[in-house]
């Protein structure tokens, strides 16, 4: 696994597939039971005046970052990103799942 320009988490897996995972989808696919619990209210929140206009908090105005990857056993990592999120652990099963998507998701945009 290696870290390309800072924007894109590239794996070469053990049967020669590579994956480009862009750092934006990787923290947003988060597994953490906080970050799955977000993406659900979001999906069935109803909208309110209060969410108009939202405001930032310094991280999420500076490109994201992946400032340390730990592995988990021999079967995940704990990533920590820029906006101070450490609390996912993404299992090699995740991340091949997660590639796979990104990875047909820009052959349908090509």
């Amino acid at each position: 696994m290696k870290l390309l320009r800072d924007v894109v988490l590239e794996i070469t897996w053990s049967d020669n597939i590579q994956h480009q995972i862009p750092l934006e989808a990787l923290r947003k696919s988060c597994p953490c039971a906080s970050c799955r619990e977000k993406r659900i209210s979001e999906h069935t929140k109803k909208p309110s005046p209060d969410d108009a206009l939202q405001v930032l908090s310094l991280a999420e105005t500076v490109p994201l970052r992946i400032e340390s990857m730990q592995p988990v056993g021999n079967y995940a990592y704990s990533i920590r990103f820029s906006d101070g999120h450490d609390t996912g652990i993404f299992t090699l099963e995740f991340l091949r799942k997660l590639g796979d998507i990104v990875a047909g998701e820009s052959s349908e945009n090509e």
